[in-house]
């Protein structure tokens, strides 16, 4: 078990990918608290855990990420809980693949709100608490596609470097990771025509799967990547390189 008695918090983990990740953490030892948009959707990814295995400890909490406060109440109920947060995972974000000409100043904001400015609401409160505990790690979630989508995902990465560097010296380690084209339920749902070109564009001539995502977040979050900071790891069948 590469997390055994690692806390955990992973936004966006109520599916796709985050869900991914939360299962492969609570496989590997952690106890992590998923956060979702809704009450809901929350209960539901938590029960769905459980089910697969009643020990397991994992709860959930739906703060609204754009929220600074909320987050930093949110965040500090966790350390209370448990006395450390050794993992943020940043996976929450929304995808965007409108064209330049349809693009307002509104929906720009929207996503680098979301993408970018409610990831560094996680990040603050998190920082102060590892700092305090002498460590910790950061991950983020990158990608690429559309005009404000990878405008935020390139701020991701900017803030991913520059921050590997400035908490190095507290024994907190950033990296992140860009998926490619995964199976989650808006992709299985297209159609085989629209899907065959994507796989031949990809040398490995497949998807990825979630589970090859999550297998990338375990690793720079275990100790087997202890000296692993400050990059940005790309899963994605070499379709970018």
């Amino acid at each position: 078990m590469h997390l055994k008695d690692k806390i955990a918090i992973v936004t966006g983990g109520t599916r796709g990918i985050g869900y991914a990740i939360v299962h492969k953490f609570l496989q590997n030892g952690a106890k992590v608290v998923l956060f979702g948009s809704r009450e809901e959707t929350v209960a539901k990814a938590v029960a769905s855990l459980k089910e697969k295995n009643p020990d397991w400890e994992v709860s959930g909490a739906w703060p609204k990420l754009t929220d600074a406060a909320a987050m930093v109440d949110e965040i500090n109920k966790v350390k209370e809980k448990y006395g450390k947060i050794d993992i943020l995972v940043n996976n929450a974000g929304v995808s965007d693949s409108t064209p330049i000409d349809k693009y307002t100043a509104e929906r720009f904001a929207s996503v680098m709100d979301l993408n970018v400015n409610a990831m560094m609401n996680g990040i603050l409160p998190t920082v102060a608490i590892m700092k305090e505990q002498g460590g910790g790690c950061i991950l983020n979630t990158s990608s690429m596609g559309g005009v404000a989508y990878p405008s935020s995902k390139y701020a991701v990465n900017g803030l991913t470097w520059s921050l590997a560097r400035e908490l190095g010296p507290f024994h907190i380690r950033v990296n992140a990771v860009a998926p490619g084209i995964t199976r989650t339920d808006m992709v299985a749902a297209l159609p085989k025509e629209m899907i065959d070109p994507l796989i031949n564009r990809i040398p490995l001539r497949r998807i990825g799967e979630a589970e090859d995502i999550a297998n990338a977040f375990l690793f720079l979050a275990s100790d087997m990547a202890s000296y692993v900071t400050g990059e940005i790891l790309s899963v994605d069948g070499a379709m970018r390189s």
